[in-house]
C-alpha cells in the first residue's frame, strides 16, 4: 500500500512533464516557423525544473526547456521555452522576421 501511494505522485509527476515536453515542442517549433528558421534536432531539453507560484498564486512545476535552431544551417543557436505546468510562461529564440530589426 505504502509503495502504491509512493507511485502515484511519481507517475503524475513523470506524465505532467512529458505533457509539458509536447507543448515546449510546439511552443518552440512553431516560434521557428514563425522566424522562418531551421528546428534542429526536432526535440527539446529539460534544463531546470523549479517551484513556482503562478499568477493566480498556485504553486506549480516551472520547466526550462532547451532547443536549437539555425538561420541558415550554417550556425546553431539555442532557444528557451519556459512552461508553468502546461502553459508558457516564456520564450527565448528565434523572432518573427517581421519583428527583427535590420
Amino acid at each position: 500500500m505504502i509503495l502504491l501511494m509512493l507511485a502515484a505522485p511519481a507517475i503524475a509527476y513523470w506524465s505532467a512533464g512529458r505533457a509539458a515536453a509536447e507543448l515546449a515542442v510546439h511552443h518552440g517549433r512553431r516560434a521557428c516557423y514563425h522566424a522562418g528558421v531551421q528546428w534542429l534536432d526536432q526535440s527539446v531539453h529539460l534544463v531546470k525544473v523549479r517551484l513556482r507560484r503562478s499568477e493566480s498564486g498556485w504553486l506549480g512545476w516551472e520547466r526550462h526547456f532547451r532547443f536549437e535552431y539555425s538561420s541558415g544551417g550554417e550556425d546553431r543557436r539555442a532557444g528557451l521555452v519556459i512552461m508553468h505546468g502546461r502553459a508558457l510562461a516564456g520564450l527565448v529564440g528565434p523572432m518573427p522576421e517581421e519583428a527583427s530589426v535590420h
